[in-house]
């Protein structure tokens, strides 16, 4: 008996924060595509000088790449530079998926902040970076699930929201308190949407990575504090972008039509007590 997913052919989603080359998004962009969906990709415009070494060695270009990989499956692409802290920008975003491709059918809010300047001790924290994290990773998932939900309840269609969060929203750790306080909330805006939005076909989980080999950890050497890391897992290997990519397109599908309100955890078993 073969299982395959199904109710993506022809749908229409929007992924944010699509556009680095070793990331979650991209996999998470094309494995949709690959599954029938025409996808709307957004970043941030990046400067080709901030790209990581290897990006620039593979003559990366952001969500121009990705886009052409999702047009090599046979799908539309469009990528959108796009703020998404911003309501303005995110109404755009909303209004030219619906004029172009007609409709959305999902959305993957998968945009962060950047990894760095928030990692400090909330004693030394400038508020200037807590703003910043909140700003991006709970206040865009906010705006973009609230533009999606208005229009789905308007024209009275279903759809799915998938917020990509973190173990990090459920165990905190020292110097993380902007980073962990934003997917924690993250959690709790899904379970609200999910409890006020399910009357009306409408889904919203989070996914909750652990440690995944993309450029956001590129601070972390991958010597001895690599394979350090790689001993907390259980399955003893690192995630990868396809390990999230397969959980969020199993909860678009129709095979996950039932998963709602929920904050999966897809971590080689680091964290299995919640």
């Amino acid at each position: 008996m073969s299982f395959e997913l199904t109710g993506l052919s022809e749908k229409v989603a929007i992924v944010t924060g699509a556009g680095r080359m070793r990331s979650i998004g991209r996999p998470i962009a094309v494995e949709l595509a690959r599954a029938g969906c025409d996808v709307v990709i957004t970043g941030t415009g990046r400067a080709p000088a901030d790209y990581p070494a290897d990006e620039q060695a593979a003559g990366w270009r952001d969500i121009e790449s990705v886009a052409e990989e999702i047009r090599a499956l046979g799908r539309r692409c469009i990528p959108v530079v796009s703020d998404i802290a911003n309501a303005d920008a995110v109404g755009a975003l909303v209004t030219q998926t619906i004029s172009e491709l007609g409709r959305v059918d999902i959305v993957v809010n998968n945009a962060g902040a950047a990894r760095g300047p928030d990692r400090f001790n909330v004693v030394d924290l400038d508020p200037v970076e807590w703003r910043k994290v909140i700003d991006v990773n709970l206040n865009g998932t906010f705006l973009l699930s609230r533009a999606v939900a208005k229009h789905w309840l308007a024209v009275e269609q279903p759809g799915c929201i998938v917020n990509i969060s973190s173990v990090g929203g459920k165990i905190a750790g020292a110097g993380t308190a902007a980073y962990s306080a934003s997917k924690a909330a993250i959690h709790a805006l899904g379970a609200a949407m999910a409890a006020e939005l399910g009357p009306f076909g409408i889904r919203v989980n989070a996914i909750c990575p652990g440690i995944v080999d993309t450029s956001r950890l590129d601070d972390i050497d991958r010597g001895e504090n690599w394979e350090r890391l790689r001993h907390i897992i259980p399955m003893r290997r690192h995630g990868t972008g396809e390990d999230i990519a397969n959980m969020c397109v199993y909860l678009c599908s129709d095979q996950g039509s039932w998963i709602t309100g929920q904050a999966i955890n897809v971590d080689g078993g680091q964290l299995t007590i919640r």
